[in-house]
């Protein structure tokens, strides 16, 4: 006698309906949804879940994660009702990411690269950088928190690497209600890894560096002061572990002197130095200070330079900060200009998502202007190529800068 089990119908997936007339990003395939766009959601469903999008009219749009902890309450993953988000489509989207790096010429050679770039990449939540054989992985939303091993294994996959270590301990992490978590997942060994970057040997700290251990979205603008340093006095604030200040040594810059607030840091840009045994060591000086009061001082003393980058720390990480952080973009740009040689050039960006570049070129123009300085612009500054923004999410350029000559 055959017994047969009752056919059961795999539950329906949870669906978030939108508000009436709130679809219009997500048909421009903008990957967030806030919770004002957000009727309710039908169904039950985790942190992370995957999730049906709907328009108030029943349409099918997207598939998205949900994140109930956090205002951004689902990012897409893709725009394709259809779409299947399981294993298969972390792989396929680890790989096309992989690939369209490949397909960069001016990335060939490169030993830090940027292989997924969140949501730019179709990814929202992922971060991948790789040093050498060994990449760093941030998941920064509670859909990349659940497809986690999926990640990883597609990433492996894609690269070969030896070693996989994991970041995911930024604050932004918690507005999702997740806790931060690092160490490595693939592989082991020193968290102390070598690469060459444009002719200069950098050692980077993943597992104690900002972000995944360095900038690398700022590769191409230090071979830029690289380009211009021959024969100048060049000052570098916010310097971390000193890669501007060993690309302007590598131009023939006379003496740069570099500052920050974090001695450990420091520490490193000094060590960076002793691995590059062809730069004069006597060119460089390290500074260990606040830049605002630096600068200050430096403007007492009267000093001038032939070119000034400053390159600070996120001042506003949402619009709800620009004003707190216009001033002190304000502040050191004016400082900035005032120490300034006739004929030099200012290198200044911001990393915050919360100011615009229209509005930072305000900022950076009211400085020059209160300075009493005249200037141009000689060459707006963004991020490598390798960090690429999806025409649909202007909020990936968050990196913006100018190139700013004085009379």
């Amino acid at each position: 006698m055959r017994i047969f089990k009752k056919y059961q119908t795999p539950p329906a997936m949870p669906q978030l309906i939108l508000e009436s007339d709130k679809d219009h990003s997500v048909v421009r395939h903008h990957p967030w949804i806030f919770s004002g766009a957000v009727a309710r959601l039908s169904g039950r469903a985790r942190a992370g879940d995957t999730v049906e999008v709907v328009s108030s009219r029943g349409k099918l749009l997207a598939k998205a994660a949900w994140s109930p902890e956090s205002q951004i309450r689902a990012r897409v993953w893709s725009f394709d009702a259809d779409e299947i988000i399981d294993d298969a489509f972390f792989k396929r989207c680890v790989a096309a990411a992989v690939a369209r790096r490949v397909a960069l010429p001016e990335l060939h050679g490169q030993q830090g690269l940027r292989l997924i770039h969140a949501e730019s990449d179709g990814l929202p939540g992922v971060i991948a950088d790789c040093y050498g054989d060994t990449v760093v992985l941030a998941l920064t939303s509670a859909g990349a928190e659940k497809w986690r091993n999926a990640i990883v294994g597609a990433l492996s996959k894609a690269t070969g690497c030896a070693r996989i270590y994991e970041r995911s301990d930024s604050d932004v992490r918690r507005l999702e209600g997740l806790e931060p978590r690092s160490g490595w997942l693939l592989g082991d060994g020193s968290a102390i890894v070598t690469i060459h970057e444009n002719g200069v040997k950098l050692g980077i700290d993943i597992a104690g560096g900002h972000k995944t251990g360095f900038y690398l979205d700022q590769r191409d603008n230090r071979l830029l002061l690289g380009t211009l340093a021959l024969g100048k006095r060049v000052l570098n604030c916010f310097c971390y572990t000193g890669g501007f200040s060993l690309q302007a040594l590598t131009g023939g810059a006379t003496q740069v002197i570099s500052i920050d607030s974090s001695e450990p840091a420091l520490v490193m840009a000094r060590d960076n130095l002793a691995l590059n045994p062809q730069l004069d060591a006597t060119r460089a000086e390290w500074c260990n200070a606040s830049v605002f009061d630096e600068l200050r001082r430096l403007r007492e003393l009267g000093e001038r330079f032939d070119i000034i980058v400053l390159d600070p720390p996120k001042f506003a990480p949402s619009a709800k900060h620009a004003e707190q952080a216009a001033r002190a973009y304000k502040d050191i740009n004016l400082h900035g200009f005032k120490l300034l040689a006739p004929g030099g050039m200012l290198m200044t960006y911001s990393c915050s998502g919360g100011i615009g570049i229209d509005y930072f070129q305000k900022i950076v123009a009211g400085a020059a202007l209160d300075a009493g300085r005249s200037t141009r612009i000689v060459k707006r500054l963004q991020g490598a190529a390798d960090h690429p923004v999806a025409l649909e999410f202007p909020e990936g350029e968050y990196l913006k800068g100018l190139l700013v000559q004085v009379d």
